[in-house]
């Protein structure tokens, strides 16, 4: 099929080159005024990254002539996958740094001296580059490849724009970049999963306009008439995370020429925000987006379709109507009103429904198809991630009520409960998307090594289970420890004693990370091995996005 040509610069391609040339003319000038050398490092990478990004429009264009890609080649939908490559690779990248960093900050939790006073060392930046690093690197990433994929393969139609489809991977990329380096140069708002600081918050904002439209852009192309629930989830994510970062970043810059800004909210009221934007963090970027993922790559992969799709519809429309309202179980205790902050906590009991309903659906669509998880460990890998899910949404409303939250707070049980989510249930189901996804991408026939994926499975399973075994058990002690009195009315214990008693469980959770860091690392093996040895696809296979509903 002859390409068509017209010759001329694109509005899209002219757009985004004018608006990136502008952008790197205000980084400059900005970088040159400023007296801030976090500001204008960030200015200079920022410049760069944009200069770098118009000369690569212009080079695409010189190369291909202004060639008019075809929405479809002879009848079939031409799918766009160079952006779903590049930002599956960038979460293996970012995922390997993320694990690795929470490795070495676990370590020093038990060592101390592994900060070895220095200010870009010390558990204080790493902490905060650690968590972005898995959730908005890592899973930013995996929900950016398998958003983009799933939504052209269920619309049977090819994203619109030659630009805007790597205008957003590329910068949610740099927003990774300048917010990472930002920690370990101390430029931070100290805000919980808010860390970045103005300007970074604005570029991503941008960025994730355009995110939107692109999504709204491939539905409204789609060629099949139903949305796939998948799509909703993914959807709900992106809206719902637009206006959470909006809200709880409304900052005014002390002046553009610094990276410090101050906050619009004041006293408890941003505290409020905060934790609404905190806790919905968790719900819709770490599970509306995650389920989405569940609802196409656990089907496929299991050849079953899903097990409920009335269900399913169910599950959305509940989850996103009543997560919304949990965050103030955060917190109990505080000057924040006892009754908001019960209200959270009863929103957080009333979602064990809509939990375990998407959990059950999850694993019921193995009907028929149990006898899989003994021969393919890819499929395994996701089954056990819908079980971490139910167990951390059981413990998730549990641990939101006031009785054990007064235990259970500002504890290491928080830390063991955070992480049984975030390795077992996000972790696992990116890892077997991922596991799924490269072969597709690359038109590999199978992974490389189904034993290396067992391999995986097992080595970071044992990590998990020592992980969070060992936070609950410190957790309980250090609570317990913390409120215990002696006969006379004053404390039993002092502080010093509750963190030396906790010595043998960090350990513990250092040895289970460590474990978790080895199975990442098996992984990336395995799947670049796929990429550069893995045997050919010899037909095109079926369309992926053929689910149907099963009741």
């Amino acid at each position: 099929m002859a390409q068509q040509k017209t010759g001329m610069v694109s509005l899209e391609e002219g757009g985004f080159a004018i608006f990136l040339v502008l952008l790197a003319f205000a980084c400059l000038i900005v970088a040159g005024k400023t007296f801030d050398q976090v500001m204008a490092f960030h200015m200079s990478i920022g410049a760069l990254l944009a200069a770098v990004s118009v000369f690569l429009i212009f080079k695409k264009y010189f190369d291909d002539g202004g060639e008019v890609i075809p929405a479809e080649v002879d009848g079939k939908p031409n799918y766009n996958f160079g952006p779903v490559k590049f930002a599956a690779i960038a979460a293996m990248f970012w995922g390997i740094a993320g694990f690795t960093v929470g490795l070495v900050i676990a370590l020093q939790l038990a060592w101390p001296a592994l900060n070895f006073d220095l200010p870009w060392t010390n558990f204080g930046r790493l902490r905060p580059l650690h968590t972005s690093a898995v959730i908005f690197a890592f899973g930013g990433n995996v929900l950016l490849a398998t958003s983009m994929y799933v939504v052209q393969r269920t619309c049977r139609a090819r994203m619109p724009g030659k630009i805007l489809p790597w205008f957003v991977v590329l910068g949610y990329n740099a927003f990774i970049l300048i917010a990472g380096t930002g920690y370990l140069l101390g430029a931070t708002q100290g805000k919980e999963y808010a860390e970045p600081e103005w300007y970074a918050d604005l570029w991503l904002t941008i960025v994730w306009v355009f995110y939107l439209l692109l999504f709204l852009g491939t539905i409204w192309r789609r060629k099949e008439p139903h949305i796939y629930v998948a799509n909703w989830f993914y959807l709900a994510f992106i809206v719902t995370v637009a206006v959470l970062h909006i809200t709880n970043n409304l900052t005014i810059p002390v002046s553009i020429y610094s990276t410090q800004s101050v906050i619009v909210w004041a006293g408890v009221q941003d505290a409020m925000v905060q934790w609404w934007y905190g806790h919905n963090a968790v719900g819709f970027f770490l599970t509306a987006g995650f389920l989405a993922i569940m609802y196409y790559f656990i089907p496929k992969r299991a050849e079953r379709p899903v097990y409920s799709y009335r269900l399913s519809i169910v599950h959305f429309w509940a989850l996103i109507f009543i997560y919304i309202w949990a965050g103030p179980h955060h917190l109990h205790y505080t000057a924040l009103p006892q009754w908001a902050s019960t209200l959270g906590a009863t929103f957080s009991i009333i979602l064990w429904m809509p939990s375990w309903g998407g959990m059950i659906n999850g694993l019921m669509t193995l009907s028929g198809a149990w006898d899989k998880l003994r021969t393919d460990p890819v499929l395994r890998m996701m089954v056990v991630s819908v079980a971490f899910y139910g167990m951390s949404t059981f413990e998730g409303p549990l641990m939101s009520l006031r009785a054990v939250n007064s235990l259970s707070h500002y504890t290491d049980w928080t830390i063991g409960h955070v992480h049984s989510g975030a390795l077992g249930w996000v972790g696992y189901i990116s890892f077997g998307a991922l596991y799924c996804l490269v072969p597709w991408l690359w038109n590999k026939k199978s992974l490389y090594s189904l034993k290396l994926v067992d391999w995986h499975f097992w080595v970071s399973t044992i990590g998990i289970v020592l992980y969070i075994t060992a936070m609950w058990v410190s957790g309980i002690m250090q609570g317990l420890m913390w409120r215990a009195y002696d006969n006379l009315g004053f404390l039993e214990y002092s502080f010093v004693e509750t963190v030396e008693a906790m010595h043998p469980f960090y350990i513990i959770r250092a040895l289970g990370g460590a474990l978790f860091v080895i199975g990442a690392l098996i992984m990336a093996y395995n799947l670049w091995m796929t990429v550069r040895h893995g045997e050919a696809e010899e037909a095109d296979a079926a369309p992926a996005g053929s689910l149907a509903p099963a009741e």
